[in-house]
């Protein structure tokens, strides 16, 4: 009954069923054949949903939104660019960094692709980059989001398996750094010949210490924003809720009287963006649980676990097999909805074979992040391409080599070097 549940889970997903009803669709049928009585289940989904963590969720998309339309994506850029911009690569280096530092503040890889990518996409052609290359260099670095704390997909994966927050947060921070300078070298690697690459004109005497004190200080209310999240998460004055809510609150101001990106026909949009994704997210998140209480009565990490050890009893090769069902899981859905259905199934796995669980976080992370960008697939890939215009040829081959010489050997070695993930949390928060 349980291999007919997953099938239908995944036929509906390849088919394109809405990915809430997918799941439903699979809690049916197992409620159905198993004889369960529904009555149950809906109390146990509204109760695991009642908690104020999932508050960060809407706040963070929230100032996603408020962030892209008030401008202050734009003077983070300006910044970054005066110290790569005028090298063979460097604009995309800045592209990367862009990501990496907006997604410390969203911790959605979405929206740091819609922000970062409107105002980096015209520049990038402009400077000679083809668009296939910049919409796969974007959808990538866009990835980062998930990793650099905060992430909406960590906080989920704290909630569903019970973990500290905090330490999940850290858990992706080294991981996600490694991949920021990987994408940026090889970024310059790919660019150091191209022909129609067009420099930015070098400094005159005096003018980069005249623009850096210009831009810095005009970017300094766009640059204590991740400081003011990351500072408050981490030195233990908020919670990752009442960061996401300051975070929304103090950017209200920003775009609208520092940057002035904000008016009020623009912030309504943001409310009404947020409040359906929102809607979007919590229906998902709903239907998710059911399924993976469903999925724990039926004993199917059990069986999972056992299925693994038949093929091999090494615990190398189980992680393989491990990571190659999150990438897939990855390439078939968003990000919200793959951690929320591997959680369950994959954590009493991994623990079983003697994995820590801040370590899954990172390996889960990792994972997800780039199954979104994996063909055939890859939904971050082809948002990207339709944000550029780009053609899915033009942007396979760059995503192939970003695959090959940044995921992977990160993959490899947040999967089997567990003191990547696990340095921080055991140095701040003092986790075994």
């Amino acid at each position: 009954m349980i291999i007919g549940a997953l099938v239908l889970l995944f036929v509906t997903l390849v088919v394109g069923i809405p990915v809430p009803f997918a799941f439903l669709a699979s809690s049916v049928y197992v409620i159905v054949l198993g004889g369960y009585d529904p009555s149950f289940l809906l109390p146990y989904g509204y109760s695991k949903m009642s908690t104020i963590v999932l508050l960060a969720i809407p706040l963070f998309i929230m100032a996603g939104g408020i962030m892209e339309r008030g401008n202050i994506g734009e003077k983070l850029i300006d910044v970054v660019d005066l110290f790569v911009g005028r090298i063979r690569g460097g604009l995309g280096a800045v592209a990367v960094v862009s990501c990496a530092v907006f997604g410390s503040i969203t911790g959605s890889c979405c929206a740091t692709l819609s922000c970062i990518g409107s105002i980096m996409f015209p520049r990038l052609e402009k400077a000679g980059y083809s668009k296939g290359y910049a919409a796969a260099l974007l959808a990538n670095a866009s990835v980062l989001g998930i990793l650099i704390p905060p992430s909406a997909i960590m906080i989920l994966y704290s909630w569903v398996g019970g973990q500290s927050v905090l330490a999940c947060f850290l858990a992706t921070v080294i991981p996600g750094v490694i991949l920021t300078i990987l994408f940026a070298a090889i970024n310059m690697w790919m660019q150091r010949k191209n022909p129609d690459l067009v420099l930015a004109e070098p400094f005159a005497p005096g003018e980069f210490s005249a623009l850096v004190r210009k831009r810095t200080t005009r970017a300094l209310p766009a640059l204590f924003l991740p400081v003011l999240v990351l500072g408050g998460i981490y030195g233990g004055f908020m919670t990752p809720t009442e960061a996401a809510a300051l975070a929304t609150v103090y950017a209200v101001p920003v775009g609208f009287f520092v940057y002035k990106g904000l008016n009020g026909r623009e912030f309504l949009k943001v409310l009404v963006e947020s409040a359906t994704t929102t809607g979007v997210i919590m229906v998902m998140l709903y239907s998710v649980m059911i399924l993976s209480r469903l999925y724990i009565m039926e004993d199917l990490p059990g069986e999972l676990l056992a299925l693994l050890q038949s093929v091999t009893s090494s615990k190398v090769g189980i992680l393989l097999m491990v990571n190659v069902f999150m990438v897939v899981m990855g390439m078939l859905m968003d990000d919200v909805s793959a951690v929320m259905l591997c959680t369950p199934i994959l954590l009493p796995v991994v623990t079983a074979i003697g994995v820590h669980p801040i370590h899954f976080a990172a390996i889960l992370g990792v994972n997800l992040g780039m199954g979104n960008i994996t063909p055939p697939t890859a939904p971050v890939l082809y948002l990207s391409g339709r944000l550029n215009g780009a053609a899915v040829n033009g942007m396979l081959y760059p995503t192939l080599v970003l695959i090959c010489f940044g995921w992977l050997p990160v993959l490899l070695l947040t999967t089997f070097f567990p003191d990547l993930s696990l340095l921080l949390p055991r140095m701040i928060l003092g986790i075994r």
